[in-house]
């Protein structure tokens, strides 16, 4: 009880955001938290929407730019609560480590 433990190959793909260029596993869930591993192609752009909850993302191989910064594999970044997701996009493709809250 209290744990949700995923293993990485027992987990379904499913598509992420609005576009058809990137899809995720999401690991694990607990107290409305979510940690997905997200794959994404040359040329995806995430979606914008306003943080209603903190979210946490580290880059594991590619290249982002996050609001107007490059990040490369081994940079992370916190958006805050109220923040807004506007500029969220890879040029090389990308694999990520994001955690969030819904709701």
């Amino acid at each position: 009880m209290g744990w949700d433990i995923g293993h990485f190959d027992e987990i379904e793909w499913a598509p992420w955001g609005s576009g058809a260029n990137a899809q995720a596993k999401v690991l694990a869930s607990g107290d409305g938290f979510y940690m997905a591993y997200v794959d994404a192609e040359p040329g995806y752009t995430g979606d914008p929407h306003e943080h209603t909850a903190t979210e946490f993302a580290l880059v594991l191989e590619g290249t982002l730019r996050n609001q107007g910064v490059e990040m490369k594999a081994g940079d992370g970044y916190v958006a805050m609560v109220g923040s807004t997701h506007a500029d969220f996009t890879t040029a090389t493709g990308a694999r990520y480590l994001s955690i969030f809250k819904l709701g």
